[in-house]
């Protein structure tokens, strides 16, 4: 029998820089266009996804800095600031930006349209659209909804108490968004565990109808 003897070496020091987290960074930008102020993102994870919802946001009117590839300074503008596009706005690859930005544009007082790359039109939205059409959205689309592109109507949301067949961060998110423009309690039930980054993040930052722009680090949820 052969034996293998391992004996502990010097402890593992030093530092290292983790990569800022898509889903964070995602919600970072979102959050930020709506507050009110001006809010600095740290660790922004340089990827095309999250570019693409920073692009989706100029096309509503934010001012988003870019002090370089993993820092922003957003110039929110208030909870009832954003403005009519001119254009299509484009999602790119994104299905975060597509989805949660849709659960946004529904309870803003302009109509918007929105799309992305043909992967993305090729993705069913159905999942984020029949529950904002329950809440009172105006939402078409390519085979009644279910493919973007997607037009967003103006409409008056009310809150409602849904339950999620399946847990899913981003159709919880895109409900959540648009229950804070609703008139009513919104409820969102999901059967299962799923990530939290939007619960937790409106709450640092407080409602956003309130003057509170925070710092984010976006790699580990960090106020500063």
């Amino acid at each position: 029998m052969t034996h293998l003897l391992i004996s502990g070496g010097r402890p593992l020091t030093g530092r290292c820089q983790v990569p800022g987290d898509k889903s964070i960074s995602h919600r970072a930008v979102m959050f930020s266009a709506i507050a009110n102020g001006v809010s600095h993102v740290r660790g922004f994870l340089d990827g095309g996804d999250c570019f693409a919802t920073i692009e989706v946001m100029r096309g509503l009117g934010v001012k988003v800095e870019e002090r370089s590839s993993t820092e922003l300074v957003i110039h929110g503008l208030g909870f009832d600031g954003l403005q009519e596009p001119t254009d299509f706005l484009s999602c790119g690859n994104s299905g975060t930006t597509v989805r949660l930005m849709t659960g946004l544009l529904a309870g803003q007082k302009f109509t918007s349209f929105i799309t992305g790359t043909p992967q993305i039109r090729r993705r069913p939205m159905g999942r984020i659209v029949k529950p904002l059409r329950q809440m009172g959205a105006t939402i078409v689309g390519r085979q009644d909804g279910n493919y973007c592109p997607l037009g967003i109507g103006t409409g008056n949301l009310r809150g409602f108490d849904y339950v999620m067949p399946v847990a899913s961060a981003q159709v919880k998110s895109c409900l959540l968004l648009a229950g804070m423009y609703a008139q009513g309690l919104t409820v969102i039930r999901q059967p299962g565990p799923a990530r939290d980054h939007t619960e937790r993040m409106l709450a640092a930052m407080a409602h956003p109808s309130q003057s509170m722009a925070t710092p984010f680090t976006a790699s580990a949820l960090t106020r500063n």
